[in-house]
């Protein structure tokens, strides 16, 4: 049997491609051929794919004779046109046999060149092979500047006995002649010098490397190298096999990946021979204006260009298109088709444009796709799973017979509040504290339900496993579940009746827990405050109410909560956060930037927080040994700490002990430096950088032993308490549900693979959340420098100016971090200087007087201008070193 789509297309021809299987669509039916007229029995020797091919030519030969004999000429009346039947294909062979029996027969990219106005169609077509599009001038006779990859069998059998090793390629963003791979063989990355080496990996491949032998392997180069510099004569045409250019480029990053550069201690090095996943998508580009041949805006011709994409962890893309001059200025979508051993960069092809650079709908738009945010409105479907009372949707009065009320708690009538960010619409949480008769303490954490309403495998459950969590960015948030949920009828307002699932501890007055109990209930949130708010309330010794009393009970165990956390061996890091000043909720342009305040009550809440997901993992794990949803934080190599821990020995004579979280808790109290107490900040932002990313798993995939939580220093950890914004929070509602005999545990949940599968996405939609979040900010920070850097022009103040430490040195730069802004920068010096490895310093001549050497750990004063960045073409902070 031969299945065959017919696309309708104007009645002068019909287009028949094979399909896999019957679709039918608003375009097109599917005719089921199955006769005498179109069975092809395989002839001997004949492989399957040949077999196939010749059942497409004799079903689109049948279809056509079909539609003729069906179609015959009535007399007296004008003969009918008959269609054109095209079989499209992109199997050259299979092209050429049915040319030879009679029948049209075309490669997709030749149709379309043949439709009316194809330019910007052609453009959308993928190049999958060399012979695909018309070739670049020098398409003959190419060198080969990669090694083949090894074939699939070896390189399994190769990591399965251990000659070769598996793991994720990590680009360097201060080298593109560098990358590297971790590998669990192995307690440092192996590093893979130069593009031979690298072999067309791109950030976040899952490649196979091989390993050196010891005695060639080497340090990371000490110096910054930049694309953009290094490869900015290279032509986009012809820039792998132009002998003149290519002995140019390759001298140049010969020269960059040279032995006398590296002085650091050696490391394993190795070279890519195989890719075992590529982490290829549409990539958020802008074309490189100096590799077009002609600017004309009006030519269609087909010119080569460069795609410079916005991370500065991937390469150029090289792009044939006819529209390259109009696209000038807009920020594009470029997917990568190929990366031939031929050719110096990936080629692929353009998906569209995205809008002008700078304007804040395309930049918004551009660190979605850039991080691969999904942000597309929910769909009929998902929506047509909320209740259909809409807004009006309230809880029913208590009553047996009432669905919501089924074996719930009744705690309306308890002093519930919540502590919050200021503007914060999706509350997930309340608390609640009061003593009890017998001495002790009931504190409660009250979770949004939303399980509730988010049903297992139903179209918004499904919508909400694929998106994973909430994006936050500066000025708008991109939901992980309809805002009817998420900021109405899940969020614990104040004022209203909402369902909640709770975790009612009863304490002793030194925080030690006498029991804990899960609990489905309703709540009426008798206020809701912002961090600053409560912790007004809290220090005003005015205020005696029942609320204030609460807060002060709650706060008094949050300390004593932390201590014993503390006393455990938990870690107290820290990481650079900023509020940004918008202008209004409607322009939001942003004015200005400032630290965040971190108060008492941020504490207070963070503490109950822990306590909840500790309380419901160990609840979970129980009862679910194999499948509970939980997270953990794996110990960090202790090489990862080697270079801090020889920094703080030599520029401040401080030791870093990392034998466990405890020791490394007490090394990080005893980084002080008396005259600059922001000192020990900046030695816990590093220390945190040298940590692994905490994760979700499936109980029942890891050995026991590895389920720890190393910075919070506990021995179990899920996430329960944000169920509004988190994925994995409503698996664990679940799962907390089916605990406590509340309802059964869906079928999904029981199954491990499905459980890892599901978290396998989660984990990656948050680790790109996290660092969409993160560019929000960076954008915005340098739009409100922007209009900083304007007002002191305007009002003669001069360039904007800050202190900065010096975080990193090389042999051409220095890396600084500016606390106030919570940026990092680097300084870039046109010559080398007279570097230190050793030591960490940097001396850089003066123009009258010796020089001024830089170290580590050094606070200098940087001129910060914006200037457009190359690769974002946003604006970006760029510091110049000023003085010590």
């Amino acid at each position: 049997m031969v299945e065959i789509t017919i696309r309708k297309r104007p009645h002068s021809e019909a287009v028949i491609t094979q399909r896999k299987f019957f679709k039918k669509t608003a375009r097109g039916k599917v005719i089921k051929a199955e006769s005498r007229e179109t069975a092809v029995i395989r002839e001997e020797n004949e492989t399957p794919n040949d077999r196939n091919d010749r059942g497409i030519r004799k079903a689109t030969a049948w279809y056509k004779d079909h539609v003729q004999l069906n179609n015959p000429p009535v007399r007296g009346k004008a003969p009918r046109k008959q269609p054109t039947f095209v079989l499209l294909t992109e199997d050259a062979a299979n092209r050429q046999k049915a040319q030879k029996e009679g029948l049209v027969s075309l490669s997709v990219r030749k149709y379309v060149e043949g439709m009316k106005d194809s330019s910007q169609l052609l453009d959308l077509l993928a190049s999958v092979e060399e012979n695909a599009i018309e070739p670049t001038r020098a398409a003959g006779g190419k060198q080969i500047l990669y090694s083949e990859y090894l074939p699939s069998a070896t390189l399994i059998s190769g990591v399965k006995a251990g000659d070769l090793q598996q793991g994720h390629f990590n680009a360097n963003q201060y080298n593109y002649l560098e990358g590297s791979v971790s590998v669990p063989a192995l307690t440092k990355p192996v590093l893979l010098i130069g593009r031979e080496n690298m072999n067309r990996a791109t950030s976040g491949d899952i490649v196979v490397v091989e390993v050196f032998p010891e005695s060639e392997w080497k340090a990371p180069a000490d110096e910054v190298v930049d694309q953009d510099s290094t490869l900015k004569n290279d032509d986009a045409e012809s820039g792998d096999e132009d002998e003149g250019e290519d002995d140019i480029v390759t001298r140049t990053e010969s020269k960059a990946t040279s032995t006398d550069k590296r002085t650091s201690e050696k490391q394993p090095t190795g070279k890519v021979v195989g890719v075992i996943k590529r982490n290829w998508r549409p990539y958020v580009c802008h074309i490189d204006s100096t590799s077009l041949t002609s600017s004309n805006s009006t030519s269609l011709s087909v010119q080569t260009v460069f795609a410079t994409p916005v991370s500065r962890l991937l390469p150029r893309i090289r792009l044939r298109t006819r529209q390259a001059p109009s696209l000038i200025g807009q920020k594009i979508l470029v997917s990568i088709d190929r990366w031939d051993v031929t050719s110096r960069y990936p080629e692929g092809h353009f998906v569209r444009a995205l809008g002008k650079v700078e304007s804040k709908e395309a930049e918004q738009e551009s660190l979605l796709l850039e991080f691969d945010v999904p942000y597309r409105p929910f769909g009929k479907a998902i929506l047509d799973c909320l209740p259909k009372e809409g807004e009006q949707w309230v809880v029913p009065p208590k009553s047996d017979n009432s669905p919501e009320w089924r074996d719930r708690e009744d705690l309306r009538g308890v002093t519930i509040c919540s502590i919050d960010p200021p503007g914060c619409q999706d509350i997930d949480d309340a608390l609640h504290a009061r003593r009890l008769p017998n001495g002790n303490i009931e504190a409660g954490v009250h979770i949004a339900d939303v399980s509730h309403f988010v049903h297992a495998d139903t179209p918004m459950d499904n919508e909400a496993a694929s998106r994973g969590t909430t994006v936050y960015l500066v000025d708008k948030r991109i939901d992980m579940l309809p805002s009817l949920l998420g900021t109405n009828l899940c969020s614990l307002r104040p004022y209203v009746e909402r369902l909640a699932f709770s975790a009612i501890w009863e304490m002793t007055p030194d925080a030690e827990i006498v029991n804990v109990r899960f609990t489905k209930s309703v709540i009426a949130s008798k206020a809701a405050f912002t961090y600053e708010e409560a912790q007004i309330r809290k220090d005003d010794p005015n205020q005696k109410d029942e609320l204030t009393e609460g807060i002060r009970l709650l706060n008094s165990i949050a300390i004593k909560l932390k201590a014993k956390r503390m006393a455990a061996g938990a870690l107290n890091l820290a990481s650079p956060e900023v509020k940004i000043h918008l202008d209004s909720s409607e322009s939001s342009d942003p004015i200005d930037v400032e630290q965040k305040e971190l108060r008492e009550t941020n504490s207070l809440v963070e503490e109950f927080m822990l306590l909840a997901n500790i309380s419901v993992a160990q609840k979970i794990q129980e009862t679910f040994p194999q499948t509970a949803v939980l997270r953990r934080h794996m110990p960090p190599p202790k090489t990862n700490f080697e270079k801090l821990q020889d920094i703080l020995q030599k520029r401040k004579g401080l030791t870093l002990d990392v034998s466990s979280s405890g020791a490394l808790a007490a090394s990080l109290d005893k980084c002080i430096d008396s005259e600059e107490p922001a000192f020990n900040t900046l030695v816990r932002i590093m220390a945190t950088r040298c940590m692994l990313s905490a994760e979700y798993f499936c109980s029942g995939s890891v050995a026991r032993d590895t389920f720890g939580h190393y910075g919070l220093a506990s021995s179990i950890y899920t996430h329960f308490t944000s169920p509004i914004r988190r994925y994995a929070d409503v698996l664990a509602h679940r799962q907390l549900a089916a605990a406590i005999g509340y309802t059964p545990l869906h079928p999904s949940l029981h199954g491990k693979s499905h459980v890892e599968r599901i978290l396998g996405v989660v984990n990656r939609r948050h680790r790109m959340a996290q660092m969409a979040g993160r560019a929000s900010v960076e954008f915005y920070v340098g739009l409100a420098l922007k209009g900083r850097e304007e007002r002191n022009k305007a009002s003669g103040a001069g360039t904007v100016t800050e202190e900065a430490f010096v975080i990193r040195t090389f042999r051409n730069g220095l890396g600084v971090f500016v606390s106030s802004l919570g940026i990092e920068g680097l300084i870039m010096f046109k010559n080398d200087m007279q570097f230190d490895a050793e030591n960490y310093t940097l001396s850089i001549p003066t123009p009258s007087g010796p020089p001024v050497t830089i170290s580590v750990f050094d606070k200098v004063v940087v001129r910060i201008e914006v200037e457009k960045d190359k690769n974002t073409q946003r604006g970006r902070q760029w510091e110049n070193y000023i003085e010590q």
